[in-house]
């Protein structure tokens, strides 16, 4: 339990009283605690020599005083009341030097301080008071000038950062070097949106996130260290230095200097249009799809950062044609549980977790209707996961999906949701449009059209082809009469030199048209 006086000074370097009896110096009196051993981890702002009965109005809170008890000898009701004003007034420890006045520890100070829980701890050495004072405050000085030193050193490298248009990632790894520990960004949710530090550190915070998350509030003696995020008033997110191992006042000055870069770095902004809930889901789902990271070790990434795990079935999406924010407008509509990340090249990826008694094909279909798909978009889908290890296989399948429609959606017939049966020798030459023999064949078949540059008639070309040789369609979809869309076909075929009504030869030129459309892309 945090006590007043531990909030009140814990920006301030500080010892604890614990630190301050293993000194030297002070073990050279034998110390010996007779009083408040419970509270021995209270901080130290300061060591105070006091003899008067009235100390407590001389404090501030926080000290440790030191007294020989000379004016106390004799009046027990002083010697209570010294102790009673000693907690009135939030000191850290009273140390009684035993000697003259007390030569043993006096009962009815022991009983009065273990009544108001402050450590009392009595030197049975003579002891120079002036030898103790003149170590804890060098001590606490030299802390507090390295605190301030890290203080301007993390914000100077925070502030350069953000000048310099860094993104978030690049800030915490910042924070993490000097914190030496992992740092985790949350909102008020508790949903992690980034993360920095050692990957196994990371892993092993997050492996049971949503349990600690709520029971480390501030517990920074547990090296759990957090700062609020937030502006004008209003709160929206906690960055946390998890097991920090310095000392608690420097990890405090961190986490705020941290916190105070974040805010303005978020303020700011980075360049990026995204928020940071949307940067933390892109992240994860392109390390999802690169497989760099095994899926496994991204697990308790996914679970911190919100997203159901424990026995679901996932469906993974790629969406052309609307955007991120759009996407999650759906998600939430519909109510289902997912990821959302923009990709490269107008797409963006869809994790959606589903309960396993639920319709996956029936919700992916209701999210593809609400999401408009037509002309305009297209949602690509990979067969339904329940194996968390086989999403990113998944994910890659619904890009290739998604790459190989790209660039004929308005003349092929599509289905709601495009599966990789929907695709064909479409499918496949995405597939194969790195292998030079591929890309020799589509130069060689193409060459007439290509060496020719011009476009709209290779256009044309992919239109009749792609509606499976449909001369009403194609002139349709190109706005020509019949008669002209005939005259665009004999010079593209003189150009060939094929035929296109032989089967054989339009299949030969499909399939090149295909592969170099594949390598364009």
């Amino acid at each position: 339990m945090t006590t007043t006086s531990q909030t009140r000074y814990a920006w301030e370097p500080a010892l604890s009283v614990r630190q301050v009896l293993t000194l030297e110096r002070v073990l050279a009196g034998e110390p010996e605690v007779v009083a408040g051993a419970g509270q021995l981890d209270r901080p130290v702002r300061w060591v105070h020599v006091a003899e008067a009965a009235d100390v407590g109005v001389m404090l501030s809170g926080g000290e440790m005083v030191l007294t020989t008890g000379v004016l106390l000898a004799g009046d027990e009701t002083k010697q209570a009341e010294y102790v009673r004003s000693l907690h009135r007034a939030e000191a850290a420890a009273v140390v009684l030097g035993l000697g003259r006045a007390f030569p043993t520890p006096p009962e009815v100070m022991r009983r009065a301080a273990e009544r108001c829980d402050l450590p009392m701890v009595v030197l049975h050495r003579p002891f120079p008071f002036a030898e103790l004072t003149e170590e804890v405050q060098s001590r606490l000085v030299r802390r507090k000038f390295a605190a301030v030193s890290l203080s301007e050193t993390v914000r100077t490298a925070l502030t350069t950062l953000i000048t310099a248009g860094a993104p978030l990632g690049r800030l915490l790894d910042e924070v993490a070097r000097h914190s030496g520990c992992p740092v985790v960004v949350t909102n008020l949710a508790h949903r992690v949106l980034a993360t920095a530090g050692e990957r196994s550190a990371v892993d092993d915070v997050l492996r049971d996130w949503e349990r600690i998350a709520r029971q480390a509030g501030g517990a920074a003696a547990d090296g759990w260290i957090s700062a609020e995020l937030g502006g004008r008033g209003e709160r929206w997110g906690r960055l946390l230095l998890c097991g920090y191992r310095g000392e608690t006042a420097a990890g405090r000055l961190l986490a705020d200097r941290a916190a105070e870069a974040l805010v303005l770095h978020r303020m700011l902004g980075d360049g990026s249009a995204q928020t940071w809930e949307e940067q933390s889901a892109q992240s994860l789902l392109t390390d999802l799809v690169s497989g760099v990271v095994p899926a496994r070790q991204l697990l308790p990434r996914a679970r911190a950062a919100g997203l159901p795990v424990n026995r679901r079935t996932f469906v993974p999406l790629v969406v052309l044609g609307r955007g991120p924010g759009q996407l999650d407008r759906v998600l939430r509509l519909l109510g289902l549980s997912g990821l959302v990340a923009e990709l490269a090249g107008g797409a963006a990826a869809v994790l959606l977790s589903l309960a396993r008694d639920q319709d996956a094909a029936a919700l992916t279909g209701h999210f593809a209707t609400r999401l408009g798909a037509g002309p305009r978009a297209v949602v690509a889908a990979a067969d339904p996961r329940t194996d968390w290890d086989e999403v990113p296989a998944g994910l890659r399948e619904a890009r290739h999906v998604a790459d190989a429609v790209t660039g004929s959606r308005a003349a092929l017939d599509l289905p709601a949701v495009v599966r990789l049966k929907d695709v064909h020798l479409r499918g496949l030459v995405r597939l194969l449009r790195d292998d030079p023999h591929v890309q020799s064949f589509a130069e060689r078949e193409l060459d007439g059209l290509l060496c020719a540059a011009e476009p709209e008639l290779l256009n044309v070309l992919r239109t009749y082809l792609a509606t499976g040789r449909n001369k009403s369609r194609t002139a349709q979809l190109h706005h020509v009469s019949r008669p002209a869309l005939y005259r665009r076909l004999e010079a593209i075929q003189a150009r060939l030199g094929v035929d296109l009504d032989d089967f054989e030869q339009a299949a030969s030129v499909h399939i090149a048209l295909l592969a170099h459309d594949a390598q364009q892309r």
